[in-house]
């Protein structure tokens, strides 16, 4: 082949990758995106906050990336957002497709799968399923409860020690939803389980890592020996820990006599089975995808909120105290709060949401996508677009918080100290695809949080040196690993 034939199909290949990564026309502007890897390597993907935070400076708003060769649109700020996640919600209600969501769980279960009948039927059954189950009654609460004995007595164990609580939150907020999708909860010295929710742990990170981004964009490099591959060893041995999970319910199960979420769904997957009528959406795979969603998502965002209320109370001891007071004050001489108490506690949940606020636990939520063409800012979105939720962009803004920049419970306080409802503050997102588990995120973290400040005191080791509340950027953001001293309460 001549010289000039190679160059000529090396000129076309090089414009036509140019071409994937230019915008269309009136597409929101953005950063010059290179061909095949697009933007990634100009984001630092160890905390891409800051990085979405320059851009829009410089492009507002509304404006675009290339994830590889996928364009992105970012969306930031409280009335952009409020178009996209309710006033256009169900039309921006899709989930994008790419490797890592087909890893995960394809196009199935409740977080990424794509919007329509299967997924609205699935999300319908859960709610029914969660509420039968106990959400929103008493008997949440009471299985809560009785999952608060257990951690306050692990952490009894060793007095006079300085405490690393991640692992003891993080399964005692997993034993929850373990116990409405598995019918059981774990010990905290179950080394399989302490493995697995380590594995959820560093998948959470991951998935958000510059090598994910890598291997999204080019999937030809997941034959090299590269770090995206323990994002598959991790999923192989999650997977294998549910598919066990599966197995035992379908041979110990007694129709009519629903145990769990499982076994709820395998008496409906046998009435689809045997209804003529019935499209069939419910089935095995659809089952896997919804238990490790709510498996997943019932561990990790929660025990995240958890390990940051501690460590903000060692960090604000006044705070701490305040908070202490108000909980004595309340409880009287009855063993433990009441979820309804929570009323009359406006300080408190005052606390809690400024946690969840200061440093925002899903900082871009779950990635939505367009269902049609849709105008947005003045730029035209097309159908399939992914859509990027900046909702950390709501919880710093100077022109709804009275103190954005800083740790203040009194963001959320008027001044005759009573809880105020802020519109910018979406922890749980909003709109079509609001967290499923939100009402029961709320209940776990009230509960558990004043059970804690009940029994324990909670101090920073070295009065000397502050904490460090530098998050570590993933698709939940948690606090760096740190230790505590306790000191018990009479």
């Amino acid at each position: 082949m001549e010289f000039s034939t190679v160059l000529s199909l090396i000129l076309i290949l090089m414009g036509f990758l140019w071409w994937k990564t230019s915008r269309p026309k009136f597409f929101p502007p953005g950063p010059l995106a290179l061909p095949l890897i697009g933007n990634i390597i100009q984001i630092d993907f160890s905390n891409p906050l800051k990085n979405l935070k320059e851009f829009s400076k410089q492009y507002g708003p509304v404006y675009s990336i290339y994830l590889g060769s996928q364009p992105a649109v970012v969306v930031r700020g409280l009335q952009a957002l409020k178009e996209v996640l309710v006033n256009q919600g169900h039309t921006y209600a899709d989930r994008p497709r790419n490797r890592l969501t087909q890893i995960i769980s394809g196009d199935r279960g409740l977080v990424i799968a794509a919007y329509g009948r299967a997924w609205k039927e699935h999300r319908r059954f859960t709610l029914s399923t969660l509420r039968d189950f106990g959400l929103g009654k008493n008997s949440m609460e009471e299985r809560i409860a009785d999952e608060s004995v257990y951690l306050i007595q692990e952490l009894k164990k060793d007095k006079g020690i300085l405490y690393d609580p991640h692992d003891v939150v993080n399964n005692a907020v997993s034993n929850i939803i373990c116990s409405i999708v598995f019918g059981r909860r774990y010990d905290y010295d179950d080394p399989a389980f302490s493995k697995i929710l380590t594995l959820v742990h560093d998948h959470m990170k991951f998935t958000t890592s510059f090598w994910a981004q890598l291997y999204n964009a080019l999937g030809f490099i997941q034959y090299l020996p590269l770090p995206h591959r323990k994002l598959f060893s991790n999923m192989k041995a999650i997977h294998a820990f549910l598919q066990s999970v599966l197995e035992e319910h379908k041979r110990t199960m007694v129709p009519g006599e629903p145990r769990d979420y499982i076994d709820c769904y395998l008496e409906e997957l046998e009435k689809e089975r045997n209804d003529k009528h019935s499209k069939h959406t419910f089935d095995n795979e659809n089952l896997f995808a919804c238990v490790l969603d709510l498996f997943v998502a019932g561990t990790e965002t929660t025990s995240a909120s958890m390990e940051w209320s501690l460590l903000y109370m060692i960090a604000f001891p006044d705070v701490q105290e305040k908070c202490r007071n108000e909980i004595d004050k309340v409880r009287g001489d009855r063993d433990h709060l009441d979820y309804a108490d929570r009323a009359k506690m406006p300080y408190t949940q005052a606390v809690l949401q400024e946690v969840q606020r200061f440093n925002t636990i899903v900082p871009l939520g779950v990635s939505h996508a367009t269902l049609k063409e849709e105008q947005l800012n003045g730029f035209t979105i097309p159908k399939g677009t992914f859509i990027i939720t900046d909702l950390s962009s709501l919880h710093r803004d100077e022109a709804y918080w009275k103190y954005p920049h800083e740790f203040n419970p009194h963001n959320f306080l008027s001044e005759d100290g009573e809880l105020l409802k802020v519109e910018s503050f979406l922890p749980f997102s909003a709109g079509p695809r609001y967290c499923i588990g939100e009402n029961l995120a709320r209940m776990e973290i009230f509960l558990f949080f004043t059970a804690l400040l009940t029994h324990f005191e909670f101090h920073w080791p070295d009065p000397t040196t502050r904490p460090d509340l530098t998050p570590v950027f993933g698709i939940s953001q948690a606090p760096k690993r740190f230790k505590i001293r306790l000191v018990s309460r009479n």
